[in-house]
Order: structure tokens, then C-alpha cells, then sequence
């Protein structure tokens, strides 16, 4: 009887993870789980309806107790959480072993969501949206070769690097972060990988060290998320860019509330995404636009939704951690966080693929005006 109920839940738990279009979702079930429910209902049919009905509940109380738990947030922001959770995911080292030098989501062309994501490699769509986002904000080796670099909120420093090697020898690159564990490991990659333009510190985003107008690029990737004061955040950034300097940010926004305003399974679903990875809340793509403008540094801004290049990353992560259990399997103690940050990951692609989150990109110069540069 456990043995079967152990099978079932297993078939609902590898059903609710297979990859679908979002009219596949809707209309019909995978051929993976089409199979997977035809053997469950074989194996039903063998052993009678009285242990069928036994199976049946305790695999609904099972399936319940389960989801219970995970749809409870276990890592709400708090004053030094999002220092914490870093300093855990580089030190455990699952989170490098699947996702690379890179922890932000990948880019996908519209050919290759058709030719089928699972066919990239999952690197490989972090390193071309890095490119992407270079493209859209105008960073190129042959217009900053010599450039001053800010990356806010670096990770272990993939960007970092991968940029002070692309813009050559003359730039150089600052990486920021909450997270000692993050420094250090940035600090030993770029010392392994010969990256001698590249440095990075212990810094809040909020309240920065440097001078007004010290790099004529900051770089901000998926870092938003985590800021408790966006206006402090965007105000930073402005203040540390040099006239005619280039900004680049790309952040997960939830979508604009004010003209259709959020459902009470909106604000539970934002609340559960909120608190299961430490964010204080999100904003929307037009918020942040607004923000920028605000400071009146800025020329126009460039702002687009890459929802549709980035989505396929939430699955294809849960994914590579199916076929390839090494970066976890020997780390018992991890199971039940790797579990939650798989169903999270779902969670994360169903909020994007129904409309409620948003993958904001921004681009934009810093106006030319009279004001010193720091030295």
C-alpha cells in the first residue's frame, strides 16, 4: 500500500513539472503524463477497489500535506536575509554547479522556443543574454574599450568578468553584493580565469561609497528584485553614472495593477513569490520608467518586456536538475530546499506565462549637463 502510494505520488509530482505550452496546460494532457496515467490506472485496476479507494486518499492527503508545505514561504525578507541567502546558495555550490558563473535567467530566440528549449544549453542562454542586454544598451568593445564599469548586485561575478574580457584590457569592471561568500567566490574566479580587470566588494546598492559620476556604464541585472527602496535604488545608480554615461538594468516586474487592478489570487501568488526567495516586493515596468524619469538625470528610456525570450528558463532549470542529479543528490540535508526551489521555479513560469509578472529590460544615457566628475 506505501509502495503505491509513494508510485502515485510520484506520477503527480513528475505530471505537475512536465514542460507544456500554456495550451497544452489548458486543453490536454502531455504524452509523458498520458503514459504515466495509464500505467497508474493498470496498476489501480490490479489491486481492487477497496485498496484503490485507500490509495486514492492518502495519496490526496499526501498530495495536500505536500503542497501545504511548499505553498508556505520559508525565507521572508528581512533586514540582512538577502545577504544570508546568497552567502547559503554560494556555499552549498548547487546553485553554481546548474547555473554557472551566471545566476540570472537565460535567453531563448523565438527559433529555438520552436525548435524546443530543452535543446539549448542552459549555459550557453545565460552568456547570450548577457550579449542581448550589451546590444540593447549600447556597450560595445569598440565605443568602451577603456570604460569604468558598475555591476550592482554581481552574484559570483559571471558578468563581471565575462565583461571586462569583452571590453579588453583597458576597462575595468566594479561587482557589488550583500554577500561575502559571493565576493570571495568572484574574487577566486577571476584569479583562476586570469580576469585581472575585475574586482569586486562588499557594498549596498542603497547607500553606495563612490563619488557622484564615477563609471560611464552601470550594469544591473535581476538585483531590483531584492532592493526594500526601488526609488533609492534607481536613485544610486543615476547619481554614480557619468553624463552621457550608459545605463542597463534588467529586473522581474510584476504588471502594472492600476487599470485592472490584482485579483485576491494575484496578491497570493505575488506574496508566495515574495517571500520564498527574500524580495521585499516587485514594481512594474512603467513604475520603474517613472522612477527613472523622476531624477531627471536621464534622457530617454528605453524599456521593453523580454518575457518571451527569458520564460523557457524557469522549466529548463528544473529540468537540467532532473537530468543531471549530481549537484545535489550527494547533499541530503539540501533535498527539501531543492525541492522547494523547484516548486518555486513552476510557480515563477506560471506567473509570467498568465500575464502577472513581467521581465522588465531598461536602457537609457545620463543627460550631458555641467557637473564634476570624480577624480
Amino acid at each position: 500500500m506505501k509502495a503505491v502510494s509513494i508510485f502515485l505520488l510520484s506520477i503527480k509530482a513528475v505530471s505537475s513539472f512536465a514542460p507544456t505550452t500554456s495550451s497544452q496546460s489548458r486543453e490536454s494532457p502531455t504524452s509523458l503524463s498520458m503514459g504515466l496515467k495509464t500505467s497508474a490506472l493498470k496498476t489501480v485496476a490490479q489491486i481492487g477497489a477497496p485498496a484503490t479507494a485507500a490509495i486514492a486518499g492518502a495519496a490526496v492527503i499526501g498530495t495536500l500535506g505536500i503542497k501545504t508545505v511548499l505553498d508556505r514561504p520559508s525565507r521572508k525578507y528581512e533586514e540582512g536575509s538577502v545577504a544570508r541567502e546568497y552567502d547559503a546558495w554560494t556555499r552549498d555550490g548547487i546553485l553554481e554547479y546548474y547555473w554557472g558563473e551566471h545566476i540570472h535567467l537565460g535567453y531563448y530566440s523565438k527559433e529555438e522556443m520552436e525548435n524546443g528549449y530543452k535543446k539549448k544549453n542552459f549555459i550557453q542562454a545565460k552568456y547570450d543574454f548577457v550579449d542581448e542586454m550589451m546590444t540593447l544598451g549600447g556597450i560595445n568593445p569598440e565605443e568602451d574599450a577603456g570604460a569604468k564599469v558598475l555591476d550592482v548586485g554581481c552574484g559570483v561575478g559571471g558578468t563581471s568578468r565575462y565583461l571586462a574580457k569583452k571590453l579588453g584590457p583597458n576597462a575595468s569592471v566594479t561587482g557589488i553584493t550583500l554577500s561575502p561568500n559571493q565576493v570571495k567566490r568572484a574574487t577566486e574566479l577571476a584569479q583562476e580565469q586570469g580576469v585581472r580587470n575585475a574586482k569586486f566588494t562588499v557594498m549596498n546598492a542603497l547607500k553606495m561609497e563612490f563619488p557622484d559620476n564615477s563609471f560611464d556604464i552601470v550594469w544591473a541585472c535581476e538585483s531590483g528584485e531584492h532592493m526594500p527602496d526601488k526609488e533609492a535604488y534607481i536613485n544610486e545608480m543615476m547619481r554614480v553614472l557619468k553624463p552621457g554615461g550608459k545605463f542597463v538594468m534588467a529586473t522581474w516586474c510584476q504588471r502594472d495593477d492600476q487599470e485592472v487592478p490584482f485579483s485576491e489570487k494575484d496578491k497570493r501568488d505575488l506574496k508566495f513569490l515574495y517571500e520564498e526567495w527574500t524580495h521585499p516586493y516587485f514594481i512594474s515596468i512603467e513604475k520603474y520608467k517613472d522612477i527613472i524619469d523622476a531624477t531627471g538625470l536621464m534622457n530617454e528610456v528605453t524599456t521593453q518586456d523580454w518575457k518571451e525570450q527569458t520564460i523557457a528558463s524557469w522549466r529548463h532549470s528544473i529540468w537540467v536538475g532532473i537530468f543531471d542529479p549530481r549537484g545535489f543528490i550527494f547533499k541530503p540535508n539540501k533535498y527539501l530546499k531543492c525541492v522547494r526551489d523547484a516548486y518555486c521555479l513552476e510557480r515563477m513560469h506560471r506567473a509570467f506565462d498568465r500575464g502577472l509578472m513581467e521581465y522588465g529590460m531598461f536602457a537609457a544615457t545620463k543627460k550631458n549637463v555641467d557637473m564634476p566628475e570624480a577624480s
